[in-house]
């Protein structure tokens, strides 16, 4: 006998790219050779001093029992000092820095930590599905806010202010936002404290993409609230340092948030792997250089997804920055959630469909910068011979 699911089960579905990757999985056991341009998951290589840290960590007899549910000293003075150099923001690493196995991750202890159910959470539509999932998962009551195209994907604090904001607690902020590439830019993030301090909504800044194609200094939520009053910050070494499957990320907040996340993580995880760690302080040594050729590599690659966009005959700005190209459907094309699923099928090429963002990401389509030169040629091959096709 299956017992029946928990509530809390009730309007979250799997993952999307969780299905997804397992529909191509199939596809190509039958042969397709799928090219993947949906998800996000870094293909280069960390540093070859990142991998060394971690190889020379693993062959160590006092590396392969638990680690502290805080991480090692070393792992949050690095972060720390990393927090100094890339955004001039002071941080206590003894109370302020709590590494995590992931951002993702975080999302969970934070929400754990400050939603009680019932209480209402902001979250941006578009924006991260998990913002939503994970509020839905706690049983608080997500709350989206709009995000258009012509405010520059930022907030409408007018329309924020006019709304009721009675029970919320909480606001998910991605600045450079994902899926649409939107700057982080001083002036929305003193809006957004000063938004947080008015109503007493803790300002939750989820900041993972600062270093990927940004043309700008690199921003922290965290400048504009030197003692941590309304906001925290997570961050992310997925994107920065091509460590996505190494699962580290980090939460940066006042000591008091910190320990109530400690608390949620404590009972969930046991600590992070003494080798990652190990990876993860040589890592946030990488010099600029090493950056500036990631993001070389990465605009290279931008050229051609605009070249992938303009052959289906989508719009898009090219202001975005991060590791994704957003683009809007021409009106031709009514559902861009089956268009999409044709290329899949019919050309063998991904792309993420916008809907699974939220509502105001319906008439769109995001493609990652997570696949070689040679993939993205061979796409736009596939996706010329499918159009050429279907027209005749």
């Amino acid at each position: 006998m299956i017992l029946p699911g928990a509530d809390r089960l009730q309007g979250v579905g799997e993952y999307y790219f969780s299905q997804k990757l397992e529909q191509i999985r199939l596809l190509n056991i039958a042969g397709r050779k799928v090219i993947n341009l949906g998800i996000g998951s870094p293909d280069m290589l960390p540093s070859p001093q990142t991998l060394s840290a971690a190889i020379t960590a693993i062959q160590s007899d006092e590396s392969h029992g638990y680690a502290s549910y805080r991480s090692t000293p070393g792992l949050r003075e690095a972060i720390a000092k990393w927090y100094q150099s890339t955004y001039d923001v002071a941080v206590d690493f003894e109370r302020e820095v709590l590494p995590l196995l992931g951002s993702k991750e975080g999302i969970l202890y934070v929400s754990m930590a400050f939603l009680n159910p019932g209480d209402k959470v902001l979250i941006p539509n578009p924006g991260y599905p998990a913002y939503a999932s994970i509020s839905h998962l706690i049983g608080a009551k997500a709350i989206p806010y709009n995000l258009c195209e012509n405010r520059n994907w930022w907030p409408d604090f007018e329309a924020l202010e006019k709304s009721d904001l009675s029970g919320v607690k909480m606001m998910w902020v991605n600045y450079p936002h994902m899926p649409t590439g939107a700057s982080a830019a001083p002036e929305l993030f003193e809006k957004l404290i000063a938004f947080g301090m008015r109503h007493k909504i803790l300002i939750a800044h989820d900041n993972p993409y600062s270093l990927v194609l940004n043309p700008d200094p690199p921003l922290s939520l965290l400048s504009f609230d030197p003692k941590r009053e309304i906001s925290l910050e997570l961050n992310s070494f997925s994107k920065s340092f091509n460590m996505a499957g190494w699962r580290v990320g980090m939460l940066i907040a006042h000591a008091e948030v910190v320990n109530r996340c400690l608390q949620v993580k404590s009972n969930v995880d046991s600590g992070m792997f003494l080798p990652v760690q190990s990876a993860a302080v040589q890592a946030l040594a990488n010099p600029q250089s090493w950056h500036e050729a990631r993001n070389f590599v990465y605009q290279q690659r931008r050229r051609l997804v605009y070249r992938i966009f303009d052959l289906l005959k989508f719009t898009y700005s090219r202001e975005q920055v991060g590791l994704f190209v957003w683009a809007k459907a021409p009106d031709e094309i009514k559902d861009v959630q089956a268009f999409v699923d044709q290329l899949l099928l019919k050309a063998g090429v991904f792309l993420t469909p916008g809907f699974i963002f939220g509502t105001l990401g319906a008439r769109y389509a995001r493609c990652s910068l997570c696949a070689s030169e040679e993939q993205l040629k061979e796409s736009i091959q596939r996706l010329e011979n499918y159009l050429e096709a279907s027209l005749s």
